[in-house]
């Protein structure tokens, strides 16, 4: 699995929002996004989605190009900006609903996948009683309980406790391990310094800087 941007530029309304980005992400490792609001990091992981077309330049994924060749990668599981769901199903209920469309997880598959994030696949509380912080682990497992070949997550730690915040941790590690290309939009520079292989700086809608990141990590089982 292989990503590429080449010469990516998007304009809203004559304003630009990302500006001639080229850039590569390869399987089996986790690459970090960082930049203020507004530099162009969620713009980026919508555009590597299929949410939205460049107003120029190519997004390839495998070599094929998006909105032509494809309309959305084939394997991705994302959490973009506040997850939404039905506000009077169950999380589990939730996840059976998303998971009958491709029909690549099953029951089981669901089951473990919210264990996996801190939550009890046996709670009968419906998805409107939640807590922020259980909205936001249920948005985590309804980006990986397809065991996607693509993860895109943009600011997955947000109102997680530390408990929570492990829990990412080691799903990441995880992933990473099972060999999916994994990208995290995060404002908090050590958390993902903790994450990533590599880091991207974001300024502007451009890439302005990029750390490959020295220090060994052991994946956790």
């Amino acid at each position: 699995m292989y990503v590429e941007l080449k010469d990516v530029s998007k304009q809203i309304r004559r304003s630009p929002i990302l500006n001639h980005i080229t850039v590569g992400f390869e399987k089996g490792r986790i690459y970090g996004l960082k930049g203020k609001n507004g530099s162009g990091k969620t713009m980026l992981l919508r555009m590597i989605a299929g949410l939205i077309l460049p107003s120029s330049g190519q997004v390839l994924i495998d070599g094929k190009i998006l909105g032509k060749d494809m309309s959305f990668p084939e394997s991705i599981g994302i959490l973009i900006e506040n997850p939404s769901f039905i506000g009077g199903e169950t999380g589990l209920s939730n996840l059976s609903i998303l998971a009958s469309i491709q029909k690549k997880a099953d029951r089981k598959d669901l089951e473990e996948t919210l264990e996996r994030v801190g939550l009890n696949p046996g709670d009968k509380r419906i998805y409107r009683k939640y807590s922020l912080g259980m909205k936001q682990r249920l948005g985590i497992a309804a980006a990986i309980m397809e065991k996607p070949d693509i993860i895109l997550l943009d600011e997955p730690i947000n109102a997680l406790d530390d408990k929570g915040v492990e829990a990412v941790r080691q799903i990441l590690a995880e992933e990473k391990k099972r060999g999916a290309l994994i990208i995290v939009a995060c404002h908090d520079e050590t958390e993902l310094r903790l994450l990533s292989d590599e880091i991207f700086y974001m300024q502007g809608g451009e890439i302005t800087d990029h750390e490959i990141l020295e220090k060994e990590r052991e994946d956790k089982p």
